[in-house]
């Protein structure tokens, strides 16, 4: 049984153990693996039983040119990558971790959400760059300084995610409009209430994004529906990128409609010097970073050596084909 570990940097830079998937068959693991290489995908994956993939494509090419494979297993929770249709065809499981980043992601979201309204990182550098020091005064901001305590926070995806965003909210005091295709009305109380998608972007203060990327979310963040928000209104997305017109933002921004977007996902990563957000006024850009915390990455790992372990038990879990 050979296992090949397509690109395992982003998952393991030095600071986890590939132990675990050791102990089960022989391993190797590519750093990085060259996404418009087919040749060299094929090569690295060669008569491999079992195939872990983060961003590398599984293609039906390769599937056909390596027909030894088994198992695709991917190091994420999107599976995109993977032609898993045609992997069902020649009765290939195709497994994700479908939960591990609950918590780190929905912490990111309300970190790039302090950050806009304090400023806290440009503050700091002011500071060591001398100008408290030379401050007439005993302080000083330079951008607005805002209190969330009786803000709505519209959460567009109401999955794990965007309910434990929601909660975070709720601990500053903030009110919850929440959209999702499956409504748990369980959930409402005097804070939180399911609405649709136009009155939440008519009566959010801030909108957070924890939808996946559907043909019905593609650019749901547009020009038409940013019209409709309130003037100065805030953005995060660290979902997906494309629910972002990045163009629209961008104006909406460079014009005050949007008071501060902060994204950690954009349309084409990694991020292209060209994409308009990164000329725009008040927007904060991470590189795609919320669900990389080393605590999050092990119960990644977990759960990635766990679907090995049921799969060749006869019982693979979190198939998605």
């Amino acid at each position: 049984m050979k296992i090949v570990v397509l690109d395992g940097y982003t998952l393991n830079p030095s600071d986890l153990s590939w132990g675990k998937m050791q102990d089960i068959a022989d391993v190797m693991v590519y750093d990085r693996t060259d996404i418009n290489n087919f040749e060299q995908i094929v090569k690295r994956i060669g008569d491999s039983d079992i195939v872990i993939t983060n961003k590398t494509p599984i293609s039906k090419e390769v599937l056909d040119r390596c027909t030894n494979i088994q198992y695709i297993g991917i190091l994420a929770t999107g599976y995109n990558v993977v032609d898993t249709k045609y992997a069902r065809e020649k009765n290939i499981p195709v497994c994700n971790i479908p939960t591990y980043g609950t918590k780190a992601v929905a912490q990111f979201a309300i970190a790039m959400l302090l950050e806009i309204c304090h400023n806290i990182g440009h503050h700091s550098k002011a500071v060591y760059h001398g100008r408290w020091e030379s401050c007439e005064d005993w302080c000083f901001w330079d951008h607005p300084l805002i209190e969330l305590s009786g803000k709505t926070l519209g959460v567009v995806g109401f999955g794990k995610i965007g309910r434990e965003t929601a909660s975070l909210a709720q601990a500053f005091g903030m009110k919850i409009l929440a959209y999702d295709n499956y409504k748990d009305k369980t959930l409402e109380s005097d804070t939180l209430k399911y609405v649709e998608l136009n009155e939440l972007f008519q009566n959010s203060d801030v909108i957070s994004l924890h939808c996946p990327l559907q043909e019905s979310t593609l650019g749901i963040i547009n020009k038409n529906n940013i019209s409709k928000m309130k003037n100065g209104v805030i953005i995060l997305n660290n979902s997906r990128g494309q629910l972002i017109v990045e163009q629209d933002l961008a104006d909406a921004l460079n014009n005050e409609k949007v008071y501060a977007a902060a994204v950690d996902v954009v349309s084409t990563e990694p991020i292209k010097s060209d994409n308009p957000l990164l000329k725009a006024k008040n927007c904060f850009i991470t590189p795609h970073i919320a669900w990389a915390p080393i605590e999050s990455r092990s119960r990644l790992m977990d759960v990635a050596v766990d679907n090995i372990k049921d799969f060749l038990s006869g019982s693979p879990k979190n198939v998605v084909n």
